[in-house]
C-alpha cells in the first residue's frame, strides 16, 4: 500500500497536488481529522480493494492541535508497515496574502477578530509536526498552477521509482533561499555579467551571457569543483533511498550566473545518464 500526505498552509496549491495524485489513480482525502488516519489506513488494508492500494490524505490547520502534535510518532509508527511518504507546500506570506486576496476566500482559521497576517502565522505554528515531518518541501511562491502540476508528477509521483530525481533550481538571494532546496551553492563571488551594459537584460540562457561566462576562468573552476562534488555525493544521497534532491544555485538576482551554471548542471549530469531537471525560479519561464 502506498500512502501520501499532503498538507501545508492555506493558499498554498494542496487542492492542486491532491487532484494530481487523484488523476494519477489514488484514492483521495481532503480535510481529514489526523486522528483518524492509522483508523483509515487499517481499515483500507483491511478491504483488500485494488482501487485503494494508493491513498492520498490533505491534513490542513483545522485539525485539533493535540492531534497534530502528535502526527511525527504517528508516520513513524505507519512508515513501520505503509510505504508513506509526507508533502508539505508552502509560499512566503505575501504571496499567500495575493492569492487569497485574487480569490475573495476567507483563510480558514481568520474571523472577525483575527486577520489574514495573523492567521497565516497561526496555521505555520500548528502545522510544524507536519512540516518537521516532511519527506518533500514544495515552495510555490513562484510557480504558475501548471508549473506546480508538472513539479508534483515529476517529483511526488516518483516515490515509486528507483531511481532518484534531481532537480538544479537556480535561484536569487534577494528574493530569499528557496524552502526546498537539499544543497545550496553561493555563486555570487563568481564575475557578474550584469555589470556589462550590454549583458545587464540578457539572462544565462542566451548565447551572449553563455559566452561571456564559458571565458571566465572562475567560472570554470566553479563548476569543475561543484560538479565533482554532486558526483561523489549524490549518490550518496540516493543510497538512503531519496526519492529527489533539490540542488539551489544562487546568485544576487537569479538571471545569469545560477541560471548558465544550472544549466550546465543539467546538461552535465543528464548525459551521466542521470534522472535530471532545471527550473529557473525568477525568470518568467522554467
Amino acid at each position: 500500500m502506498k500512502l501520501v500526505i499532503i498538507s501545508g498552509r492555506s493558499g498554498s496549491g494542496k487542492s492542486t497536488a491532491l487532484n494530481v495524485l487523484e488523476d494519477a489513480g489514488y484514492y483521495t482525502i481532503d480535510n481529514l481529522p489526523a486522528g483518524l488516519i492509522t483508523a483509515l489506513v487499517e481499515e483500507t488494508r483491511r478491504s483488500s480493494s485494488p482501487e485503494h492500494e494508493k491513498l492520498a490524505l490533505c491534513i490542513d490547520a483545522r485539525n485539533i492541535s493535540r492531534q497534530l502534535g502528535e502526527f511525527p510518532s504517528l508516520i513513524a509508527g505507519l512508515a513501520k508497515d505503509v510505504d508513506t511518504a509526507v508533502i508539505y507546500l508552502d509560499a512566503n506570506d505575501d504571496t499567500l496574502i495575493k492569492r487569497f486576496s485574487e480569490t475573495r476566500r476567507r483563510h480558514p482559521l481568520s474571523n472577525e477578530t483575527t486577520a489574514l497576517q495573523e492567521a497565516l502565522v497561526r496555521e505555520r505554528s500548528i502545522l510544524q509536526p507536519i512540516a518537521d515531518s516532511a519527506d518533500i518541501t514544495i515552495d510555490t511562491s513562484k510557480m504558475l498552477f501548471h508549473e506546480l502540476r508538472d513539479y508534483v508528477r515529476q517529483v511526488v509521483l516518483r516515490q515509486t521509482g528507483t531511481s532518484m530525481y534531481t532537480l538544479f533550481q537556480s535561484f536569487g538571494y534577494k528574493m530569499g533561499l528557496p524552502m526546498s532546496a537539499d544543497l545550496v551553492f553561493d555563486v555570487r563571488c563568481l564575475p557578474n555579467p550584469h555589470w556589462v551594459a550590454e549583458l545587464r537584460s540578457s539572462t544565462g540562457n542566451d548565447a551572449a551571457v553563455i559566452e561571456y561566462l564559458d571565458n571566465e576562468a572562475e567560472v570554470e573552476q566553479m563548476f569543475t569543483d561543484m560538479s565533482r562534488f554532486l558526483e561523489t555525493w549524490l549518490p550518496r544521497y540516493g543510497a538512503n533511498n531519496r526519492p529527489y534532491t533539490t540542488v539551489a544555485i544562487g546568485c544576487t538576482g537569479g538571471q545569469h550566473r545560477s541560471v548558465y551554471l544550472a544549466n550546465r548542471l543539467h546538461r552535465h549530469f543528464g548525459d551521466r545518464g542521470e534522472d535530471v531537471q532545471v527550473r529557473h525560479r525568477e525568470l518568467a519561464e522554467p
